[in-house]
């Protein structure tokens, strides 16, 4: 991890990135199985990439395929906790 990376995530630099020691991690690599999670806030690294996780969004886990322009970013940000809103039309109109 860069230090530019670190000191825009607005964590110490001594300290580095926040992430969570998975200890599946090497299994799910070797046999491609997902990776069920609830740290939102775990920093993604670069052995990260290629990894499938499911990242809990408060309901359901989210499948989330770790790219190559992950690396930096938050798990919890490609899972978004929000459902999308849309207008129904009422039937007796």
């Amino acid at each position: 991890m860069f230090p530019s990376l670190v000191v825009r995530s607005g964590r110490s630099a001594w300290k580095g990135p926040y992430f969570v020691a998975f200890p599946n991690l090497r299994e799910a690599m070797e046999n491609n199985i997902p990776i069920q999670t609830q740290a939102r806030s775990c920093t993604i690294l670069p052995n990260f990439v290629g990894i499938r996780f499911m990242v809990h969004n408060g309901r359901t886990y989210t499948p989330v395929l770790v790219t190559q322009d992950m690396v930096g970013h938050k798990l919890g940000e490609f899972a978004p906790t929000r459902k999308k809103f849309s207008y129904k039309a009422t039937k007796n109109k």
